[in-house]
């Protein structure tokens, strides 16, 4: 299993917040029972790198259907290997490292 780091950004709206459009994204993920964090700069999602990557389109077209016409989607993928990563241990990780 691996964890990706998805932000979604529409362009050229006119206007600074993109609220609405990262609750689309949110409401989006829940629907579809999808594994996910949703942070203050992106979301975290929880799934094997091809539906991982399924997600990403999934998610970066949801702005054009509303009619924006220019998205910028960043992904970030940590494809651990050698044993089984999940939302909240990296975290978990480095707070007991701080104990």
């Amino acid at each position: 299993m691996a964890i990706m780091e998805i932000s979604v950004i529409p362009l050229g709206l006119g206007r600074p917040s993109v609220g609405d459009y990262v609750a689309e994204l949110e409401r989006y993920l829940q629907k579809e029972n999808i594994p996910h964090l949703l942070t203050d700069m992106g979301t975290l999602v929880h799934g094997e790198v091809s539906h991982l990557l399924e997600v990403a389109r999934a998610l970066h077209e949801l702005p054009f259907n509303r009619g924006v016409q220019r998205v910028v989607t960043h992904i970030t993928i940590d494809d651990r290997r050698d044993k089984e990563v999940k939302l909240g241990e990296k975290t978990t990780a480095v707070q007991a490292r701080l104990a």
